[in-house]
């Protein structure tokens, strides 16, 4: 298939706008389907999971491939929630182009700048398609003006609403200059003159129309200024460019669910959003070369060295493992062996196939610019780069978001473990922005998302597809301890049995290290008090001490150990003597030597609207937060503060309670610091009821 025949697409939105509706009525307008399935009877073609049928929510992206007038279309339909941003990030490097979809009922939500950021990161060029026009109190002028003043895009108009009784009839093409009726009864629409109640408005539009088309080019201008009006291919070119260079964005109308406006919108998909070689003309396939790291480039030409962009992966009950891969140039036959340059290793492929939501179509080869899931493949994770291996090639990986919700996992029997860890393994291997480890210090299998819809859907999976049920809970805080004075002291083990005794003796200094220094022990003894093959055991018996503190158990950390005097008996003494003694002597010096608590602290970016600022800074100050500085980012500023880890357990539901969705954060480990004195005892008390709770 050649590249000027395909179109990548991405429908994205936020909850509630009608992507999935929108995909539903594309798929019954270019007759993939016989009739239109509503998500309410959990019957669309796009949303098929169990939990997103009774959610009534994507909760990953769907793939459907139909053909329209000779065109092949992949559309990418997207989840609208922020807890499954990723879905909507591996699409975008999927994609040519985009159909950002409004609910003109629903109204604008603010997940829509997020949307539009990584649209614009991107460099993709956009289409908006305003739905929900047939519902009662949808505005199609105020949608469109709000889209517009709060993404700051220049939105062009080729349909608008044609209304009968204030009920939403069809849309009038402003380009053909008809009216476009059409039902849910029949795929094929019916095109009609534009009602004389409607001339005037229509007239007007057109005129916006062929200004806004005017100021995306010189020549244009020119020719709009010298005859008052532009040729239909003068129209057409400059959409076209206009759109490809990101200067406008042609706004398109209708109703998914009444399936009106269809038959426009997917004249516009071929007409103005790129084909792969458009694209790639306009921004190359950029990566770099494996070994040398040098910058190199693919033309999106079936006759180039093959490679892909793997972006999504699914386990599916009846295929198995599915690797969805964009293929970015080349052709890649089914079955071939390919190279993973992301991972230097060798891959053999598997079979090929084409998707319909669910359903699976084998085909023998992809070309540059098609979509195909690949099946079976081994070590090709999603993110990374496939390539013909003389003439390796790794382009960018994809923008994960990382987890900011935890909990601990506790199993209902222990039998289950291991099915608990197979099927949370397989899961991430689906959505990399879950995260499934055992804390060591902790000894707590932890679940971690970007929201509690991403947890609790993931359970939900692992109950159905594993069979395993989990409990949820808070995660412990890794507390530490450590000392701020020198102390020393003696640690004498002197034990007599029948035979052999133990002896070991050992004089121990400890004093506080700088903080992440973790452990260092210096050997100070001279004239062979200890003799030096027992060194190592007292080396091993402090750092075996060191694992439960004597304040509350926690691990100590940030010491230094110095032997520096002892005594040994030349039989009794042992390894395992001397290990026993240093390990007494560490715990008697640590009594003197002003034990503390330390936490976990976090460095925490959190992006907020201008006006919810102060609102948010004052509930990080709560949580002991100290701000360490803001930047300015659109509407949005970045406030970025250090915050101990206990404090931020809650904060994901806190954040959006308090900005109504609109704040964001991100955090990552930033070191251990004192816990301040008036909550050490609270902490010992909780940690004490764990241990009780825990033994009972």
């Amino acid at each position: 298939m050649k590249n000027g025949t395909i179109r990548n697409v991405v429908l994205a939105s936020y909850p509630g706008a009608g992507k999935t509706s929108l995909t539903e009525a594309l798929a019954f307008a270019t007759g993939l389907i016989p009739s239109m399935g509503h998500i309410l009877q959990g019957n669309t073609i796009a949303d098929f999971e169990p939990e997103e049928v009774h959610r009534h929510h994507s909760l990953s992206s769907a793939l459907l491939q139909f053909d329209w007038q000779g065109i092949r279309i992949n559309v990418l339909d997207t989840p609208g929630m922020v807890d499954y941003g990723v879905e909507v990030q591996s699409a975008l490097r999927a994609a040519d182009g985009v159909i950002l979809v409004l609910g003109a009922a629903t109204g604008l939500r603010s997940e829509i700048e997020r949307v539009w950021e990584a649209i614009q990161d991107n460099e993709l060029p956009c289409l908006i398609y305003i739905n929900e026009l047939d519902k009662e109190g949808a505005n199609f002028k105020a949608i469109l003006g709000e889209c517009e003043k709060t993404l700051e895009l220049k939105g062009v108009p080729l349909t608008i609403p044609a209304m009968q009784d204030g009920k939403l009839i069809g849309v009038i093409d402003l380009l053909s200059q008809q009216t476009v009726t059409s039902n849910t009864q029949s795929a094929k629409p019916q095109r009609a003159d534009i009602p004389a109640d409607h001339e005037t408005s229509s007239t007007e539009h057109r005129r916006r129309l062929t200004e806004l088309v005017a100021e995306t080019n010189d020549q244009l201008v020119e020719k709009y200024l010298t005859d008052g009006e532009l040729l239909d291919e003068d129209l057409i070119d400059g959409l076209t460019m206009g759109t490809l260079e990101r200067k406008i964005v042609p706004v398109l109308c209708g109703s998914a669910i009444g399936h009106v406006g269809m038959d426009s919108l997917l004249e516009a998909i071929t007409q103005f959003l790129p084909s792969p070689e458009d694209r790639a003309n306009l921004h190359p396939q950029t990566g770099t070369q494996p070994i040398t790291h040098e910058e190199c480039q693919r033309k999106s030409d079936a006759h180039a060295p093959f490679s892909g962009l793997a972006f999504k992966t699914t386990i599916d009950p009846f295929m198995g493992r599915l690797t969805y891969v964009r293929v970015l140039s080349g052709t890649l036959e089914a079955d071939s062996a390919f190279f993973n340059a992301s991972r230097q290793t060798k891959e053999k492929g598997g079979h090929l196939f084409l998707s319909i939501g669910k359903k699976h179509q084998q085909v023998g080869h992809a070309c540059a610019g098609d979509i195909v899931a690949i099946a079976k493949l081994k070590d090709t994770q999603t993110g990374d780069t496939i390539c013909d291996d003389k003439h390796p090639i790794v382009y960018p990986g994809l923008s994960i978001m990382k987890p900011v919700m935890s909990y601990a996992l506790e199993v209902k029997s222990s039998k289950e473990i291991d099915k608990v860890s197979l099927g949370l393994h397989k899961l991430v291997e689906e959505d990399p922005s879950l995260e499934f480890l055992r804390n060591d210090e902790t000894k707590e299998m932890l679940l971690s998302g970007v929201g509690q819809v991403h947890i609790d859907a993931t359970l939900e999976k692992l109950r159905r597809k594993y069979g395993v049920d989990v409990n949820l809970h808070m995660p412990k805080v890794p507390y530490k301890e450590t000392i701020h004075a020198i102390a020393q002291a003696q640690g004498k083990y002197k034990k007599q049995t029948g035979g052999h005794g133990q002896f070991g003796d050992c004089w121990l200094k400890i004093e506080p290290a700088p903080r992440g220094k973790g452990f260092e022990f210096h050997n100070k003894i001279v004239g062979g008090a200890i003799p030096r093959n027992f060194l190592p055991a007292v080396e091993k018996g402090a750092l075996e001490a060191m694992q439960h503190g004597i304040i509350a158990g926690f691990p100590v950390v940030d010491i230094q150990v110095t032997v520096y005097d002892g005594s040994h008996h030349p039989v009794d003494s042992s390894e395992m003597a001397f290990k026993v003694a240093a390990s007494m002597g560490f715990k008697k010096a640590m009594e003197s030597a002003q034990a503390g608590l330390l936490e976990p602290v976090m460095a925490v970016e959190v992006t907020v609207p201008d006006d919810l600022v102060g609102t948010v800074i004052g509930d990080l100050n709560s949580r002991r937060g100290r701000i360490q500085g803001m930047d300015v980012k659109g509407h949005n500023e970045i406030l970025k503060a250090h915050v101990p880890l206990a404090e931020m357990l809650t904060y994901a539901t806190t954040l959006t309670s308090l900005t109504a969705g609109k704040g964001s954060y991100r955090m990552e480990f930033f070191g251990y610091e004192d816990v301040p004195k008036e909550l050490v005892n609270r902490v010992i008390e909780e940690h004490k009821k764990e241990a009780v709770a825990h033994t009972s």
